[in-house]
């Protein structure tokens, strides 16, 4: 029985299909399926089974030219910044690598959205960064959501510059941060981040100290960066091996 058109059929076959070209399922060797096998595999219409393929290909994860058929691009090729390929390519088995990438492009920028934010932030983003760091400070309590907290904390920074390039970012970033965290967690054998260290951000922002609050933000990154090193450098999550505690 065919599913009922619409968006939602087109966005479920968006997800299977990109999950399938991440995961390696179709390459070279195992080329992607023609359309009208995608059409009675999904149970879809030519039209939403195209809108897919226009959207797989709007990430990168696809070309496709009349009479010339569809095909997968290379990796190098993939829109890394859009946040279902980020978020497809870290659910693969090995994510230290974009782990380890991604927390070096954080490196770059949040340390200056922080400063950018602490010279510039409107009112209400600081109600923003208010408002997360007292959700933190509950999830140490046990009374709140302490991944959601620790995103939401991260992407009021970059949004409260007004850099609409570190906005962008914001999609992208909790994506990331939502296997980082918990794979940080998870290696540390704690499964809160330092309320501590996220409010003298907070609190430098606040005060206007672009400086402290630049600092701050950098070496917090720092440390999330090292230890994803260090959990890569010991293989600590390949199948043979158990979650290690840090010292």
């Amino acid at each position: 029985m065919a599913r009922s058109e619409g968006p939602n059929l087109t966005h479920r076959i968006v997800e299977a299909l990109g999950v399938a070209i991440v995961s390696g399922k179709y390459s070279p060797q195992n080329p992607f399926p023609i359309e009208a096998e995608l059409c009675t595999q999904y149970g879809a219409s030519r039209s939403v089974l195209r809108e897919a393929v226009k959207m797989l290909t709007a990430k990168g994860l696809l070309s496709a030219r009349p009479r010339q058929g569809t095909w997968i691009q290379p990796e190098e090729d993939w829109n890394l910044l859009d946040p279902d390929v980020l978020r497809w390519l870290l659910e693969r088995k090995i994510t230290f690598a974009v782990l380890r990438d991604f927390a070096l492009v954080r490196l770059a920028v949040e340390p200056q959205a922080a400063a950018l934010a602490a010279r510039i932030a409107t009112p209400d983003a600081k109600r923003a960064i208010r408002a997360a760091i007292e959700q933190m400070a509950l999830a140490d309590k046990d009374e709140a959501d302490p991944l959601v907290a620790d995103i939401a904390f991260h992407v009021a920074i970059l949004r409260a510059g007004g850099n609409r390039f570190f906005a962008q970012l914001s999609g992208v970033t909790e994506t990331a941060l939502r296997f980082s965290i918990r794979m940080q967690d998870r290696y540390k054998g704690v499964r809160r981040a330092s309320v501590d260290d996220h409010r003298r951000i907070a609190d430098a922002i606040l005060a206007g100290d672009a400086v402290a609050a630049q600092e701050a933000a950098r070496v917090l990154i720092q440390e999330a960066l090292d230890l994803i090193i260090k959990a890569e450098a010991e293989k600590a999550f390949e199948p043979t091996s158990k979650p290690r505690r840090s010292k």
